[in-house]
Formats: structure tokens, C-alpha cells, sequence
């Protein structure tokens, strides 16, 4: 099988694997609420409290240790590490059918955050099978598994649970992640270059983590992700009041924020998927200053949307920028990072994401306390700033295959 072959079939098998894994864990978490009540937490209080946290752990204690697995990836393998990951899971999603009380599925939460990470490690392993000049397309196709699994994993995992109950679903879920295993096990074909690096003797010359996160243009391109990141999952939290606010029916309104999150993952993965195009023609710092520019114009326009027609425009705009800017980031930036340290350089990026992702929610919640359009306020000015500063910096893309036009 030639060198091209192998590519497109390591790729698929990343995507898929990542589509999956993704799916299986929104097919039962977004039911997290309903299976602390049927182990006997009563309280709507104590529900979100124990939900929050449980939801949280994961995130939290991965965004730590992304960097770290990733340094491992780089010397034992990638293919390895992702195993362990998806391995993982399966048990932790099986132990969950089998807890008694709130307190057990947090427990379970945090081990799943000290062998999670298998996010970053995909785009490391499309980005390391990839041809040249093709990597801002395999991170954009395994981003748009990442956000086309959870926007269909709710909706699978509804039926799941109305057939064999929240508890039985999480054996599903698990099913999932063995899928995803399989894939990655029978399909992806670790490239040479990723294996002479394992083959690296120990006392090699990897650049630390501390002077990847220092590289030239890294620091902003972190900025970029978290940023991004924050600003798109601060507007799901707040979608369903705000849709009231602005005078949807209250019995339109769950039908509606769903339909809406939908139309935002769908958007988001267009922008994943024509970023590569984009960056083709344009240099990487004008493609993710206009996506930030035109996320931040989104945000703007749903601080001062006073209808449901204006809010569905401006969500498909945002989401197809927040997709756009975050595919050319994490290419870009990983056009900067040495192949023998390219897992732990992936792992850096994903750490400003998923702090981003623990961070965005309690202070969307915050600000919507004071008022609901603080939020949409924030995302403009935070979006806006940094459009104007990547636009300032005209980096110059690292590697020719990082985007055809150079500055």
C-alpha cells in the first residue's frame, strides 16, 4: 500500500475513532442530571452541584496533563497512547452503570481525567500522517469528528436511554469507545517518522514544555484557542433564557436552543472544513484574524438581537468562525513544533482549550447573574481585541505546508 493510501486510511481512522469516542460520551453525559436522581439525590441544588463537578473534573485535570501524555506519545508512540486512552473509557464508562451514590460517578470522573487526553493526540496523529502541504486539511477533518459526534451523540443517546434506561446506556457508551479502539487498532499505521522518534535514544534534544508554550507565536496562538474556546461555550449555558428573553414561547424554547446548538455544530464543522481552502489562498494570520474578527461581529450582533431570525443568522456566523480560527490556530502552530515533539506541542494547545472549557461556563454563569447580554458583551470585546492583535503580528507561517500564501 503506498505512503498515500496509508495516509488516508490512518486519517479515517483518526476521524472515525474521534467521532465515536465523542458520540459515545455525549450520548449519556447530557443525561448526568437524571441518573444523580435516580441515585437518590433529591435536591435540584445538590444535582447541579454534584453534575458541575462532575462534569468538570475530567476537563480540569486532563488540561494538566495533555502536555505530559503527549510527551510520552512523542517517545513511546502514538498509537499506544491513545489506546490506553480509549481503553480507558471503556472501563470507566462500564464502572458507571455500576455506581450507588453521586460522589462514585465524580470518583470515576477524575480517573477518567488522568487517562483521558486522546483528543490532542488524534490531531497529532492526523497532522503526523498527513502529506506535505496537507495538514490544515487532516486537523480540519478530525476537528469537524469533534464536533459532529456530540451534536448527534445527544440525540442517540435520547433514544438509548428511553429503550434500556440512563444507567444500562452507559454500557453503550462504553461500547462506543471499544469501537473507536478497534479502529485505531486494526486501522491506523503508525508513519515511519513518528516511529523514529520513539526509537529516539533517551538522552535526545526534545524541546521542553516550557519551550514549546514559548515558541515563536505560540503564546498567541494559546491565546487564540482559549479565547475561541471560551467564547464558543459561553453561549450554549445562556441560549435558552436568552431565546426567552428575546419572547420564544417557553414551550418552543428547549426545541429551539437544541436546534440552534445543532446549527452551531454544523456551521462550526463548515468552518473546519474550509479552512484548509482558506488557508491556501491567504496567509494563517489573515485567515485567523478574520475569523475573530467575524466571531467577535457575531457576538455583537446577539447582544442586540431582538428576534429569532437574528439570533439563528448570527449563530450560523459564529459558529462557522469560531470553527475556522481554531482549525487555522492549531495548524499553524503545529507547523511550528518538531516532529519528535509534536505530541506534547498538540498536548500544550488542547490545555489552553480544555481550561477554556472548565473556566467559560462559571464565568458565563456569572456574568449572565448581572445581566444576560454581559456575556455576548465579553465574547465581542475579548474576540475583537484579539483579532486586532493577531493582525499586528503577521507571523510568518513556519512551514510551506502550513498554508500556501506566506505574508
Amino acid at each position: 500500500m503506498g505512503s498515500s493510501d496509508t495516509g488516508r486510511r490512518n486519517l479515517f481512522a483518526v476521524a472515525a475513532a474521534t467521532f465515536v469516542g465523542f458520540a459515545g460520551f455525549t450520548l449519556v453525559m447530557p443525561f448526568l442530571p437524571l441518573y444523580l436522581r435516580q441515585l437518590g439525590v433529591a435536591d435540584d441544588g445538590e444535582v447541579a452541584l454534584w453534575a458541575g463537578l462532575s462534569l468538570g473534573a475530567t476537563p480540569a485535570i486532563t488540561a494538566v496533563l495533555a502536555p505530559i501524555w503527549g510527551r510520552v506519545a512523542d517517545r513511546l508512540g502514538r498509537k499506544l497512547m491513545i489506546e490506553r486512552s480509549l481503553v480507558s473509557f471503556v472501563i470507566v464508562m462500564s464502572a458507571m452503570a455500576y455506581v450507588s451514590a453521586a460522589w462514585h460517578v465524580f470518583a470515576l470522573r477524575v480517573v477518567q481525567g488522568f487517562f483521558a487526553g486522546y483528543g490532542p493526540l488524534a490531531l497529532t496523529m492526523a497532522a503526523e500522517s498527513a502529506p506535505p502541504g496537507r495538514m490544515a486539511r487532516a486537523i480540519g477533518t478530525v476537528q469537524t469528528a469533534q464536533r459532529l459526534g456530540p451534536a448527534l451523540g445527544p440525540v442517540i443517546g435520547g433514544v438509548v436511554a428511553q429503550i434500556v434506561g440512563v444507567r444500562r446506556a452507559f454500557f453503550v457508551a462504553a461500547a462506543f469507545y471499544a469501537l473507536a479502539f478497534f479502529l485505531v487498532l486494526f486501522l491506523y499505521h503508525e508513519p515511519p517518522r513518528a516511529a523514529a522518534a520513539v526509537r529516539t535514544a533517551g538522552g535526545d534534544r526534545r524541546p521542553g514544555l516550557r519551550a514549546l508554550a514559548g515558541l515563536e507565536g505560540v503564546p498567541l496562538f494559546l491565546a487564540v484557542i482559549f479565547w475561541v474556546q471560551f467564547a464558543d461555550r459561553s453561549v450554549g449555558p445562556i441560549l435558552p433564557i436568552y431565546l426567552e428573553r428575546i419572547g420564544v414561547g417557553t414551550d418552543r424554547v428547549a426545541l429551539l436552543a437544541g436546534t440552534l446548538f445543532t446549527v452551531m455544530a454544523g456551521s462550526a464543522a463548515l468552518g473546519n472544513t474550509v479552512c484548509p481552502a482558506l488557508l491556501r489562498r491567504w496567509p494563517s494570520w489573515a485567515v485567523v484574524a478574520g475569523a475573530a474578527g467575524a466571531g467577535a461581529l457575531a457576538t455583537f450582533f446577539l447582544a442586540a438581537a431582538a428576534g429569532l431570525a437574528s439570533v439563528t443568522a448570527t449563530t450560523v456566523l459564529f459558529g462557522f468562525a469560531t470553527g475556522t480560527a481554531l482549525t487555522a490556530a492549531y495548524t499553524t502552530a503545529g507547523g511550528r513544533f518538531p516532529a519528535s515533539a509534536r505530541g506534547a506541542g498538540f498536548g500544550v494547545l488542547t490545555s489552553a482549550s480544555l481550561t477554556a472549557l472548565a473556566v467559560s461556563p462559571v464565568a458565563s454563569g456569572a456574568l449572565a447573574a448581572l445581566h444576560i447580554r454581559a456575556v455576548f458583551v465579553l465574547d465581542t470585546l475579548a474576540l475583537g481585541v484579539l483579532a486586532v492583535l493577531v493582525w499586528r503580528a503577521r507571523w510568518r507561517d513556519a512551514r510551506p505546508g502550513v498554508a500556501a500564501a506566506q505574508p
